[in-house]
């Protein structure tokens, strides 16, 4: 292979190759980030449920009943603060994955910008 190129096909790689793979890294770990939170948050979302379920067809009288809406506001309050929190994850995540990508687009750039100029 001739210097020339040699050279391009190195600049090739630097400049486009070498980027793409490093950001497709990136976005493989943030999408496996963001499906295990949406699992996780199904998985909890599902177990609440079922509980309240169970809770609910254990009602035979009316102290049982009051046990029922009792244990009713704790779940809708502790699904609230899931929610809150399942939230914010989302946000870290998305917010982390938004930061590398544009310090990768802005890495690339100079680099291209530097070969241009050789």
């Amino acid at each position: 292979m001739n210097k020339a190129a040699e050279k391009a096909s190195q600049q090739v790689e630097s400049i486009f190759v070498s980027p793409m793979r490093s950001y497709t890294l990136t976005a493989l770990d943030y999408y496996d980030q963001i499906v295990s939170a949406q699992l996780d948050a199904v998985r909890a979302y599902s177990d609440l449920s079922i509980a309240q379920a169970r809770t609910w067809l254990d009602v035979k009288d009316a102290d049982s009943f009051k046990k029922a809406i009792e244990s009713q506001q704790k779940a809708t309050s502790d699904l609230m603060e899931r929610m809150k929190g399942d939230g914010e994850k989302v946000t870290s995540i998305s917010q982390s994955f938004m930061k590398d990508s544009q310090k990768m687009a802005e890495d690339t750039t100079k680099k291209a910008v530097e070969t241009a100029k050789q």
